[in-house]
């Protein structure tokens, strides 16, 4: 019995055994599978760092009759101030080159304003900053001040150059690329792509659709979806910024809208700035949030489409108009119930789909930085296309469906989208105002009938530029096309692709990222398709530089492609340099007047008091007596406005809102015998404390003193009024 028990147990002690064997290799088999596998949030191994530096810097100027940069409306002057506007500045260096890219909140780069900035930054750093390595961008807002441009026809819808639009906006730059400059540290990058949807469409699909069916067939919208994102962080792992590129207009601002505004670019920027800086004001903390434009040329954020505004019915399909009141009454119409919740509403979905790459971005960004720059004669260039046929530019010219503007601002005459003939009735007039378009002029530009031959035009200076910067930047394994214009979707599509292409071709790039960088540098208006130009829409009549002007493109950033790629920039030709004019630039903007008030008042008295009692989601409003915003002079790191909290532990006032802030909002009322006013808006929002709180305005006043003006600064402030959660607690 007692030998039995004891095989028993050896036999039970045996499979035991094996079972623990093999529950222990089944355990360390997976330790090792999990320790050694490769997920799709595994960052791998650590690149080489750059030095990496960024900036932002306040570049508003002063907000009133000044003409906004956008929709060429000449009603539409500043009055005010909706958000301020930024420049955001990354500086890129990895130990041998270094790179610059500024997304900035303005219209468009203009050649004038480059070269200006350019020149400030030879003087302040000798030749470390060019125009080879520094990409200026803009974000497209249609509400920035106008009057920063060299050229003629810019100058006349912008009441000429003004010194007073230009400054802030080159001083602003500048002082972001000094930030970034003074805080170089080593770093890492990674980039995250994703797709953003109901923020975009097309507004132009009719010439979309002239594209190659085939080629349609390559893609799944007729807008770009794709969101890139750069992340930007320390050695640490802690974050620094981020550059965003999306590929749509910002517009959500229509031409009613008198307020500066960075539109939802703007405030995608402001949103994720907000997130990063806890308890920082707008404009203030280390965390700087670039979103940039990019082929944006047909795309508006005015989702629901065009109707006419007068009978709500669909425009025309074809030229965008309406049976009554033409392409004025056929306009494009938001997401939200105003152009301020539409503007709410698509910088946050941007803000949003970035916030969400930039969380999960981990594909590291290694390798050389390197830079290509030419300018080019954008009037004078050919291409050979096969065997037997080549291509060539033209003398700039705008279409006649450039005066009928888009369905995202219409023109006032009877000019619609689409016109493939001349009207005699405006011809005519041209012809007695400015001269006849020349033969040659109107044959290479065919099928446009051309409304102005600004090519042809050259007093007091040129109306258009020929001089045009071509720029691509890489960072590792991402390049950054500058484009001097507005592309549209399929014209970068086939733009990125070509780039691509070459970088790839020898093999010292693999899975290039390619991203379109729009209104860089300089304004060349519009670049279509060839496809796209034959259907002369408001973007084909745009195209200045003819039926060809996108094959001549492709052309020239191939060959900067190919010279980065063959490591051979230093053997590309600068090319022709562009002019920097000094005499007969003109301004149309008159000096600003003296101030006056009423009577027995003084400047900062309230005319239109506060109420004692406000609760969460109410709208606080408070009339000044004001003088005239353009007295202010720099107002750059200053504001018009504060809202203001008493903190009863100290005893003091604190400032939470100020006029950058989204819940503010400055209105200018320039009233009659010169007595000017300033309404005051607060949006409080439903996380703001309870507690006391009041309103102030800063400004200057001028006055003849002698018969010399004298500018006198001068405040006011609202009465303490209370906000509570409820009227009744």
């Amino acid at each position: 019995m007692a030998g039995r028990r004891c095989s028993g147990l050896s036999a039970l002690q045996v499979v035991l055994i094996v079972l623990l064997i093999i529950m222990t290799v089944v355990c360390v088999s997976l330790i090792v599978v999990l320790v050694t596998r490769k997920t799709d949030t595994d960052p791998g191994p650590l690149g080489e760092p750059y030095l990496i530096g960024v900036g932002r810097a306040d570049c508003t100027g002063p907000p009133a009759e000044i003409p906004l940069m956008g929709y060429a409306n000449p009603q539409q002057t500043a009055a005010g101030i909706h958000t301020r506007l930024y420049s955001r500045a990354f500086i890129i260096d990895d130990g041998s080159r270094r790179v610059v890219f500024v997304t900035a909140d303005v219209g468009m780069i203009s050649q004038r304003l480059r070269l200006e900035v350019l020149q400030v930054l030879k003087e302040k750093y000798g030749n470390l900053y060019r125009q080879d390595n520094v990409v200026l961008s803009g974000t497209h807002t249609h509400c920035g001040l106008a009057g920063y441009f060299q050229y003629t026809l810019f100058m006349i819808t912008s009441k000429g150059y003004i010194k007073a639009s230009i400054e802030p906006l080159v001083n602003g730059i500048v002082k972001s690329i000094d930030i970034a400059h003074s805080t170089m540290k080593p770093g890492r990058i990674y980039r995250n792509r994703g797709e953003l949807d109901e923020s975009s469409l097309n507004r132009s699909p009719h010439s979309y659709l002239n594209n190659p069916e085939n080629e349609r067939q390559r893609y799944k919208s007729n807008t770009d979806k794709q969101v890139l994102v750069l992340k930007f962080t320390d050695l640490d792992g802690d974050g620094i910024g981020m550059i965003s590129w999306f590929a749509v207009h910002a517009v959500s601002m229509n031409d009613t809208n008198r307020m500066v505004s960075s539109d939802n670019m703007g405030y995608a920027s402001y949103l994720l700035e907000k997130d990063k800086n806890p308890g920082e004001l707008p404009g203030q903390g280390s965390f700087v949030a670039g979103f940039s434009s990019s082929n944006l040329g047909d795309v508006t954020p005015n989702i629901r489409g065009p109707h006419c505004v007068n009978t709500g019915l669909p425009c025309d399909y074809l030229n965008s108009s309406c049976p009554v009141g033409g392409t004025k009454m056929c306009q494009a119409s938001g997401p939200g119930e105003d152009m301020f919740d539409s503007t709410n509403i698509i910088g946050h979905n941007i803000y949003m789909k970035a916030k969400e790459l930039y969380a999960n971005a981990v594909e590291e960004v290694t390798g050389p930085i390197q830079a290509a720059h030419q300018w080019v004669n954008m009037t004078d260039v050919t291409v050979k296309i096969n065997d037997t046929h080549t291509v060539s530019t033209c003398k700039p010219a705008l279409g006649h469906s450039f005066a009928a503007g888009t369905t995202d601002g219409g023109g006032s005459l009877n000019f619609t989208q689409g016109a493939v003939e001349g009207d005699p009735f405006w011809d005519g007039i041209r012809d007695i105002l400015l001269g006849k378009p020349s033969n040659q002029t109107k044959e290479c530009h065919h099928p446009k009938p051309i409304l102005f031959s600004t090519g042809e035009m050259n007093s007091p200076l040129p109306w258009h530029p020929q001089i045009v910067d071509v720029q691509i930047i890489t960072i590792g394994s991402v390049a950054v096309i500058a484009v001097p214009g507005e592309m549209t979707t399929m014209s970068g599509r086939r733009l990125r692709n070509v780039v691509k292409e070459e970088l790839e071709s020898v093999g010292t790039f693999r899975n290039t990222e390619v991203v379109i960088a729009g209104l860089s540098n300089i304004y060349t208006h519009y670049i279509t398709t060839y496809e796209e130009y034959q259907v002369q829409r408001y973007e084909g009549a745009s195209t200045i530089y003819g039926p060809h002007t996108l094959t001549a493109y492709l052309h020239k950033y191939r060959e900067l492609a190919k010279a980065i790629a063959q490591d051979r920039v230093s053997g590309l030709p600068v090319g022709p340099e562009p002019p920097f004019f000094t005499n007969n630039l003109f301004s149309l903007l008159a000096p600003a007047a003296v101030d006056r008030k009423p009577e027995n008042t003084s400047f900062g008295d309230v005319l239109e008091q506060v109420l004692p009692l406000y609760r969460q989601g109410d709208v606080v409003s408070v009339t000044f007596i004001a003088g005239n915003p353009r007295h202010s002079g720099d107002i750059r790191d200053k504001t018009f406005v504060t809202v203001e909290i008493y903190d009863n532990r100290t005893e003091t006032w604190e400032v939470v809102y100020n006029d950058a802030s989204w819940e503010t909002r400055f209105h200018w009322l320039k009233g009659s015998n010169k007595q000017n006013n300033a309404t005051v808006e607060w949006y409080i929002p439903p996380s703001a404390p309870v507690g006391s709180y009041r309103i102030r305005h800063f400004g200057h006043y001028k006055e003849l003193k002698s018969l010399r003006p004298i500018i006198t600064p001068y405040e006011g402030s609202s009465d303490v009024f209370t906000v509570m959660s409820s009227y009744y607690s």
